[in-house]
């Protein structure tokens, strides 16, 4: 007799037990490879610029201000492209930190390149302004109408700025998704002008080929590296396994599930708890890609996502046609059994963040007793309640499902129901609020930071 479980996971014409390959382990040493190539790549530019000024230059009018600017140009840039790397979904990388550990990376490192190209810009101008014997406004003036090769960069220092300004919280929250992403985009542009500009113009290159040659192999691996993992790996994958949609199934009052049927799903490494950036090619779709967790292993030729409509993208999927394509990009996360450290896990899931928790349930080993709880906003929001409760069941664990807000269930009740949460491992998941909150008191209980892991799709 076929379980509740398997049925629930395809259409009714048909499917199976799990056959996908169990994602890669994480490896911890490739990221302290790249943390290494990262520093020494600084050095080294650090190295580039300090050797390209002479005493006489830095004691000329402007001399000063001339190298700081150089200085601060070439670090903010390189610590740009670091940036730009860290997104590019490194598999290595990515596999130890997850996207979210990736984007908080991200987001630390962020001040730094923008306030040094800031000064970059400032320091430069102020120098030309001492040379020249002139005002820093008339200099600034004069770059706009006088130097050809400047107004590459100003281009790219205005995108840049744009850009940075966007990316501020508070600016950052009050944009769609998509509108944000593609002003993201211009980043990319501001990078290729900046490199065009550095070469033509910057101290450390004009007279140095083997400098040019460096930099340029530098910025090369970078491309390539984002062509690789951002655009070709997708594409290729997408192309194996030819996903489109199958069914669109309600789950609960705003909860859709869509199964998807493509072919090879059982060389699609993925771990469950992970995630794809799924892109729908039909009107309207096609042109953006946004994150969901699957909500069960995939079940080949059958892979499956369960999502809730918070938004244009999310309710425009309740629509999706039978027979529209997907491209995927991942899977991608560090939510899985691979990060755990004890025999036995809990977990804390808000809402629709169930899905992750739901799918990295059929990883864990009988072992893991697993105690979940899962606040709801009401009993009917409970989607996949069935499923749930059944996988918990067969591994000897204990399910809460508790409804309400967060007012009317705070936190701690939840967390307090987990009566050995510091022998546990815990897995959270759902929004950005829910995640902050439910560290915040776990770490007030005393769990030891490695026994925490969890995944916020938020920008």
């Amino acid at each position: 007799m076929t379980s509740p479980v398997a049925v629930r996971n395809r259409p009714s014409s048909g499917g199976g037990k799990a056959k996908s390959l169990p994602g890669p382990a994480p490896r911890p040493r490739a990221l302290d490879a790249a943390l290494v190539i990262a520093g020494l790549g600084f050095g080294a530019t650090i190295g580039v610029t300090l050797t390209a000024e002479s005493w006489s230059q830095l004691h000329a009018p402007g001399g000063v201000a001339m190298f700081l600017g150089n200085l601060t140009g070439m670090a903010g840039t390189y610590l740009a492209l670091v940036m730009v790397l860290l997104v590019s979904r490194i598999p290595h990388v990515e596999r130890v930190l997850g996207q979210d550990g990736l984007l908080r990376w991200h987001r630390r490192l962020s001040p730094w390149p923008i306030s040094l190209i800031v000064a970059h810009a400032v320091l430069l101008t102020y120098a030309y302004a001492e040379a020249s014997k002139t005002g820093f406004m008339h200099q600034l003036g004069t770059f706009f109408s006088s130097y050809s090769g400047m107004s590459i960069a100003i281009i790219g220092f205005v995108v840049f700025l744009a850009v940075a300004v966007a990316s501020i919280y508070s600016v950052r929250s009050r944009m769609r998704r998509e509108r944000w992403w593609a002003l993201h985009l211009g980043m990319y542009l501001a990078f290729a002008l900046a490199f065009v500009h550095e070469v033509v113009l910057g101290p450390s290159f004009v007279g140095h080929p083997l400098t040019q040659a460096v930099w340029g192999a530098a910025w090369a691996a970078t491309a390539g590296l984002v062509l690789v993992y951002r655009v070709g790996y997708p594409v290729v994958r997408s192309l194996r396994h030819d996903l489109h949609v199958d069914e669109v199934r309600p789950e609960a009052d705003g909860v859709v599930s869509i199964i998807l049927r493509g072919r090879n799903l059982e060389r699609l490494p993925v771990s469950g708890g992970q995630f794809f950036e799924w892109r729908f090619l039909t009107r309207g779709l096609w042109w953006q890609a946004h994150p969901y967790s699957m909500s069960a292993r995939p079940r080949p030729p059958f892979l499956r996502l369960t999502v809730k409509a918070v938004g244009d993208h999310s309710s425009a999927l309740a629509e999706l046609r039978p027979g529209t394509r997907v491209a995927i990009e991942g899977p991608y996360g560090a939510f899985t059994t691979h990060a755990r450290k004890r025999n036995k896990v809990a977990f804390l899931a808000g809402g629709i963040g169930i899905t992750a928790a739901r799918s990295l349930l059929e990883d864990l080993p009988k072992s893991a007793e697993p105690v979940v709880v899962w606040r709801v906003s009401s009993p009917a929001d409970a989607a996949l309640e069935e499923e749930v409760r059944t996988l918990v069941t067969r591994l000897r664990g204990k399910l809460h499902i508790l409804p309400g807000g967060r007012t009317e269930v705070p936190m701690r009740h939840a967390v307090r129901l987990v009566q050995d949460v510091r022998r546990r491992d815990v897995f959270v998941s759902g929004s950005e609020g829910f995640v902050a909150a439910a560290l915040e008191e776990l770490s007030r209980d005393g769990v030891p930071r490695d026994a925490i892991h969890h995944e916020v799709y938020a920008l």
